[in-house]
């Protein structure tokens, strides 16, 4: 899977010149470079996998058949589609709705370099579509999960023969969600500049009710985690509150409607939500970082005034990524990699490959750099070590492991995922019941289906891997993991210039 990158440095496709241009910065010209293109499409394709209710005649991964068909229907609401987030079949709307806007922000950035971008954003509007049915189903209301995940949990059995309870939770004025519900507004909105010029009526449609949703959010504030402790703990409890996200909805409701109301939410309450709190991880929990990098493009695209202190704090998360700086204070592993957690680390890695690659595009465009204390760190460095996590994922690791699935002659064969575990009902049409299923799990056997393009949670502090379905801290994907290296990926992939305009 390995080519030669020969990239022009004076590109004739204006659309990638920023993107070409750092990376000629970046020293990437002459450099090997794995087929970055073949990567993007599998971890786009791996969406497909994920996708719940009635699947389209253009899906891809046929192992996959329709589920959940009538998820919403005892409550009186359609809540059919969206993703499953992991291996599971739990429809968790934080981890969905945060899939969902890394996603848009990945193709606003980068969808001009995707050689597959209406693949991207079709994943994008699967996502859109269920959120869109999520906020608008009951006035007053938003659903935020479907499926008890502890009854879920205890079956191990394909999507498609899933017959657990379906259980449907929302926020409410009484019991608030602002966490999942800034979220929401957020995926809504940035989904919205997706299909600004695709489809004007539907990107409309999801500005209105991104707006609506950040109102609830603002208006009712408190932690879904408290509202619904029992069903969203500790799967995903909002441990860093929920003032990022409303500040990160507010953001993402600017670059989508310019209007002159969240400019100055933001500038009357950032303070309070995290302007000036430092925070070094960027996940599906925690969007403060993400917030400040993308309030900094506006500061350095001179349009707005009043943001340096998002500019400076962004640089300090640089700063601590960056060995050598001052500030830094990241952990590799021997062999490279970004360590934050010993459970699903690469959800880590992907998500810093992309808020470097973009804060890279955004200084590079405006002719800045990061400030770390006496030192500065140029657009260029952020790129490298970028390439060297996107890299590693691919396979340029002391295990010569890739941890895409599908990707390279060597990746994870037995991944913690009820339906790539089991045999699908093209194969086993019968029905396999909830006890019955613990079987695959604990097999040793390879996964029956390839989950192409899944990125697992990877290896341990050592760079060790264990390829066991049981092993879910490593073994197991998620949809947050693929949904911001979909963009950093597609940055990569201007190295192979040139690429038709889009």
């Amino acid at each position: 899977m390995m080519r030669s990158a020969k990239l022009a440095c004076m590109p004739s496709y204006p659309l990638i010149s920023i993107t070409v241009a750092v990376l000629c910065l970046a020293g990437v010209r002459d450099a090997a470079a794995f087929d970055y293109a073949d990567a993007l499409d599998k971890a786009i394709l791996f969406f497909e996998a994920q996708r719940s209710g009635k699947l389209p005649p253009g899906q891809r991964v046929t192992w996959r058949a329709d589920s959940a068909l009538s998820d919403g229907s005892a409550s009186n609401v359609d809540l059919v589609g969206g993703y499953y987030d992991a291996g599971d079949n739990v429809k968790f709307g934080l981890p969905m709705a945060f899939t969902v806007t890394m996603l848009s922000w990945s193709v606003i950035e980068f969808g001009d370099t995707m050689p597959r971008g209406d693949d991207a954003e079709d994943a994008v509007r699967w996502g859109a579509d269920y959120l869109l049915k999520a906020a608008t189903a009951t006035p007053g209301a938003l659903y935020v999960q479907v499926a008890d995940a502890y009854q879920d949990h205890r079956c191990w059995e394909r999507p498609e023969d899933m017959d657990t309870p379906r259980s449907v939770y929302k926020v409410t004025p009484q019991s608030p969600g602002s966490d999942v519900a800034g979220e929401t507004a957020a995926a809504l909105a940035a989904a919205s500049v997706v299909f600004r010029s695709r489809d004007p009526a539907y990107s409309s449609r999801l500005l209105r009710a991104a707006q609506e949703v950040f109102g609830f959010a603002d208006r009712y504030r408190g932690a879904y985690s408290d509202s619904l402790s029992s069903v969203v703990c500790p799967f995903y409890c909002s441990y860093s509150g929920y003032q990022d996200e409303l500040l990160w909805a507010a953001a993402w409701l600017q670059l989508a409607s310019s209007q002159d109301v969240y400019m100055a939410y933001i500038r009357s309450n950032g303070h309070t939500l995290g302007a000036e709190q430092d925070d070094f991880t960027i996940s599906w929990d925690d969007k403060r970082v993400a917030t400040k990098i993308l309030l900094s493009k506006m500061f350095l695209q001179k349009k707005v005034d009043g943001l340096n202190v998002y500019k400076a704090h962004a640089d300090k998360y640089i700063c601590s990524l960056v060995p050598g700086a001052s500030g830094f204070q990241s952990q590799y592993t021997p062999g490279g990699l970004l360590f934050k957690e010993s459970d699903s680390n690469m959800e880590y890695v992907t998500s810093t490959a992309f808020m470097l690659v973009t804060y890279a595009k955004y200084l590079s465009a405006n002719g800045g750099a990061a400030s770390c204390g006496s030192t500065t760190v140029t657009p260029s460095t952020l790129v490298s070590l970028a390439k060297k996590q996107v890299d590693y994922i691919l396979g340029a690791n002391p295990a010569g492991m890739s941890y895409m699935v599908g990707f390279g002659a060597r990746y994870p064969r037995r991944v913690h995922h009820r339906g790539a575990s089991m045999p699908s009902l093209r194969d086993r049409p019968a029905r396999i019941g909830c006890d019955q299923g613990f079987r695959y799990l604990r097999s040793s056997e390879p996964d029956q289906n390839v989950l192409v393009g899944a990125v697992v949670g990877g290896p341990d502090q050592r760079d060790a891997y264990s390829d066991s379905r049981d092993n879910y801290a490593q073994a197991e994907p998620s949809t947050y993991t693929n949904a911001p290296l979909v963009g950093a990926l597609a940055f990569f992939v201007a190295a192979g210039a040139p690429l038709h305009n889009k």
